[in-house]
């Protein structure tokens, strides 16, 4: 069993979905949790995880999210980027307001997280970073042009803190969820996900046993890459003609 006790984790996005399941995971293995969203306080938190307003393209708001967690449980050992939106719509028609909203949410928020929150994890001693991209992060999709963006941006990012944060004990590791059944994809078609060897929706928990094996047992793996997909990414399936 992952074992988080003595660890402080803040995770973003963390009143519901994959976020969710993050914390309830990581407060069942012993972690003092702080979960970070905009989103108002859930009334269902497990006993003992502490909950913080934050805006993850907002600077002063991390610092506020890491005071309140510093306050509450000490310096921070683990940090979980997962808060993340989705906007849909082809390169020549989505407006370039929404293509930098979603880039500042998705890549500039775990930017400013790693950023603010590095000389809490040099204080805790090191630790470990988990930023949650998407199998975006790793091929293309038609009408996501903002989020495959921001998804492979930050899975570079994650290789570039890898290298910068070694000396200081920290590791920093992606995850690439495929379709999981989250408010972000209520209005996708169970169709999608037909031809996987796996063909299902995966759940939140699933993702976050990932997570939770990153933070507590892969302690040799750092600018890794962790994939979550049902198989998705496996290949593509061969047609009856072919047999």
């Amino acid at each position: 069993m992952a074992d988080l006790t003595g660890s402080t984790a803040l995770v973003t996005g963390g009143a519901r979905g994959i976020g969710r399941a993050v914390v309830e995971a990581f407060a069942g293995a012993g972690a003092s949790v702080m979960a970070a969203d905009v989103l108002p306080r859930p009334a269902d938190l497990p006993d003992g995880v502490g909950y913080t307003h934050l805006d993850v393209t907002s600077e002063d708001d991390w610092a506020a999210a890491l005071a309140a967690t510093e306050a509450a449980f000490g310096p921070v050992g683990v940090l979980v980027n997962n808060a993340g939106i989705l906007e849909v719509g082809p390169i020549d028609q989505q407006p370039p307001k929404s293509f930098r909203h979603v880039l500042d949410v998705n890549l500039t928020g775990a930017w400013l997280g790693m950023h603010v929150l590095a000389p809490s994890l040099r204080a805790a001693g090191g630790g470990v970073v988990v930023n949650i991209s998407s199998t975006a992060g790793l091929i293309g999709y038609p009408n996501l042009g903002a989020y495959t963006a921001s998804k492979w941006g930050l899975r570079g990012l994650t290789k570039v803190a890898a290298m910068e944060f070694a000396a200081d004990g920290i590791r920093v590791c992606s995850v690439h969820p495929g379709p999981i059944r989250t408010p972000m994809t209520a209005d996708f078609d169970d169709d999608m996900t037909a031809s996987q060897p796996i063909a299902r929706f995966g759940e939140p928990a699933e993702v976050a046993a990932m997570v939770l094996f990153i933070a507590a047992e892969a302690t040799y793996s750092t600018g890794s890459e962790f994939v979550v997909d049902g198989g998705a990414l496996a290949g593509s399936p061969l047609t009856a003609s072919l047999r």
